[in-house]
Order: C-alpha cells, then sequence, then structure tokens
C-alpha cells in the first residue's frame, strides 16, 4: 500500500546510475502480472549508456516527421510536452521499452476476436508496468511511464528492429524532485454498487 501511495511520476533525476541488480529486480516483478492464458505478452529492452543515443536520435526524427506529415494530428498540442519527455529520456540513466510480441500495430483491419484477443494482452501489459513502477518505488527508484513514443513509433519500430507492438517506455533514475500527490477524483463519482436489493 505504501508503494501504491508513494509512487510519483519523476521527471528530474540525478545522474547516479541504477544497478542491472535492481533493474533485473524491477523486470522479474513485472513479469508476475497476470496474462490471458499465461501468454506472458511481454519482452523489455533495456537502453542505457551510448545505447540512448539512437532512442534519442528516433524520438528526434519521430518529432520532425510528425510535424511534417503527422500521424496523429488531433494530438498536436501535445508536441511540446514530448519535446520535454525527450528531454527526460536522455536525463535518465535507464529507459525500458515494454514490448509485446503477441501483437502488432501494422495491421489495423482486424476481425473483432483479434480485437479482444490482443485487448486481453494489453491489461496483462498494463499490470506489467505497475508492478514495475512500484517495485522501482520500493526500492527508491523514480520511474515515468511514456507513451508520447507514439510520436515516433515508425523510427522506434525500425531503431528495436521490431515488427511487435511497443507499449510503452518507461524511464528509471534516482529522483531529484518529491512531487505532491497529483489530485484524484472522489471514489463516490466512479463507484456504482449493484446488489439486487430494490
Amino acid at each position: 500500500m505504501n508503494a501504491i501511495y508513494d509512487r510519483r511520476s519523476i521527471r528530474k533525476y540525478q545522474s547516479t546510475a541504477i544497478s542491472r541488480e535492481s533493474i533485473e529486480k524491477i523486470i522479474q516483478a513485472g513479469m508476475q502480472a497476470p496474462s490471458p492464458k499465461n501468454r506472458q505478452p511481454w519482452r523489455f529492452v533495456v537502453i542505457e549508456g551510448a545505447a540512448k543515443n539512437g532512442m534519442i536520435e528516433a524520438m528526434n526524427k519521430g518529432l520532425e516527421r510528425e510535424l511534417r506529415q503527422p500521424s496523429l494530428p488531433k494530438s498536436k498540442q501535445y508536441i511540446a510536452g514530448t519535446r520535454h519527455t525527450i528531454s527526460i529520456m536522455e536525463q535518465t540513466p535507464v529507459t525500458i521499452f515494454i514490448i509485446n510480441p503477441c501483437n502488432t500495430m501494422l495491421d489495423y483491419q482486424k476481425d473483432w476476436e483479434t480485437h479482444i484477443y490482443e485487448a486481453a494482452n494489453l491489461q496483462a501489459v498494463g499490470a506489467c508496468i505497475q508492478n514495475m513502477l512500484l517495485t522501482a518505488t520500493e526500492l527508491e527508484i523514480g520511474s515515468l511511464w511514456n507513451c508520447d513514443i507514439y510520436f515516433a513509433y515508425e523510427e522506434l519500430l525500425k531503431w528495436l528492429d521490431t515488427k511487435e507492438q511497443i507499449v510503452a517506455a518507461v524511464s528509471f533514475g534516482i529522483p531529484d524532485e518529491h512531487p505532491e500527490a497529483r489530485p484524484r477524483k472522489d471514489i463516490d463519482e466512479l463507484m456504482e454498487w449493484r446488489n439486487g436489493i430494490e
């Protein structure tokens, strides 16, 4: 419970390196998430050191292309925020790409059953990522779950040399800030009880 309530999205990091042991603990925690039919629809690409240069280059190429020929035209107001996200990815010692080998984003014309199959896989990957974030919090490591990668999705697919679905990238490092919790909606707005009593 402490990790759930203490977790924050961190956007300022110290330059301190994170041990391989800590990263493996975070990934192992992610792998304990439940998944449909035990498919375990995840794999992890850990980026650190000089490998960050290729990641940043792919992200910047994606933004340049998005400005010329947008694939997400309704989201253009978030491009400035994505530039900030790239600077955070540059700053953090480690970024992990969470890839779903059971899904692909390349074929959008799919039947209903395939959509259900893929939605179930994505639920599992979401649980995997949450396990990773909470474990990082317990280890006093900050994290930022990043979906701005979709502005550079094609470029990242090419850089990672995969046709599998990139679900998210999560950056990890020692926090250099301690933000307050962001407001949450009241439970009464979101919870509905049905008990069959008239």
